[in-house]
């Protein structure tokens, strides 16, 4: 993630507001006690960084946002969550429609050619693997997967006893039968996917419901897409309740995933929107990042594993999403998720 100063903070969040700018706009805003200078040096520092750009020449030259895609503008998260949920001013409180005429552009051309450079690892080693070997980094992928997706949630597990579980299925002591059951899940998802990759080349409604109710058996959640509303902890953001609205936004959404044309999008746009919608009662984030892994592994892709992931970012770059629909640092925590596991996986 990107650490900006105060006052090139202040600089990008004048900009959201009133781009484009011009550098005396920039100056007059900052006030005098902070020279010409030093904001065009920070002004260059954010050109590099590709937080914005200028156009025009000369004494016309105005400054807006590198990104016109409003999903990509820059959020300090730290800065953000330093105000409670009741303190926040929400972009809008409810589910925004026009976050569908965003989707298609998270990714830059430059990032999905970074990404696939990476992923051409992650095939030639898989490819040269024997049968054995591919099984058994599976299977550590999956207890990791299911360890962290679960602590995300706010299970207790350790990884050596989550390993235990779903090795030896011996449950550790001092922890609620839940938690056996939602790991034990996790597991029978992973296998899933695994097992059906080919299924999941489009996405469907059947798909997610399918990959919910593995998540979820046993565990007395409400199957099916919800009639009735849900509110999220720590924040004010409330989904959609009309239960014919929420499945026409996500048959939008799964028309946008089938229609893009990398496995990266369609993953993100997956986990972000099934996040965002929350068409189940509960386990929406568990089955978001299960079917991200699927539309990956449809295509030829390394899932995530998640297993660096700080799930407390985790939880902040969703919310980010839900309060102000700014995708910027989710896809950053994607990115970084998918090196670390082309990295330590197969």
């Amino acid at each position: 993630m990107q650490q900006l100063d105060e006052r090139q903070e202040k600089i990008l969040k004048f900009l959201f507001e009133k781009s484009p700018a011009s550098n005396s706009d920039i100056n007059a805003f900052l006030g005098e006690k902070v020279s010409r200078f030093t904001v065009l040096r920070d002004l260059e520092y954010l050109l590099k960084e590709k937080l914005i750009k200028k156009r025009g020449k000369g004494r016309a030259v105005k400054y807006e946002l590198f990104s016109s895609n409003p999903m990509l503008s820059y959020i300090n998260p730290d800065e953000y969550f330093k105000n409670g949920p009741d303190e926040r001013i929400l972009k809008l409180d409810s589910f925004n429609p026009e976050v569908f005429d965003y989707l298609s552009e998270l990714f830059s051309k430059k990032e999905i050619n970074e990404l696939n450079r990476i992923n051409s690892k992650y095939i030639k080693r898989i490819n040269k693997m024997d049968e054995s070997r591919f099984k058994k980094e599976v299977e550590r992928m999956t207890i990791e997967l299911s360890w962290k997706s679960s602590q995300i949630e706010g299970n207790t597990y350790s990884l050596i006893d989550t390993e235990i579980l779903i090795k030896e299925r011996i449950e550790a002591e001092g922890h609620k039968k839940e938690e056996a059951v939602m790991i034990l899940n996790h597991k029978n998802a992973v296998d899933y996917i695994f097992k059906n990759k080919n299924d999941f080349e489009k996405l469907s409604l059947f798909q997610i419901e399918k990959i919910h109710e593995l998540l979820t058996r046993g565990m007395n959640v409400e199957l099916g897409i919800r009639g009735e509303s849900v509110r999220i902890t720590g924040t004010r953001y409330r989904p959609v309740v009309n239960k014919i609205k929420l499945i026409n936004f996500l048959n939008k959404t799964i028309d946008i995933v089938n229609s893009s044309n990398d496995p990266f999008s369609k993953a993100l746009i997956t986990i972000l929107m099934i996040s965002y919608l929350q068409p189940f009662v509960d386990g929406n984030k568990r089955t978001a990042r299960i079917l991200g892994n699927a539309l990956l592994l449809a295509n030829n892709t390394c899932p995530l594993s998640y297993r660096s992931i700080n799930e407390v970012d985790y939880k902040k770059a969703t919310l980010l999403f839900y309060e102000q629909n700014s995708a910027r640092f989710f896809k950053e925590l994607f990115i970084e998720q998918f090196k670390f596991v082309v990295d330590n996986y197969f």
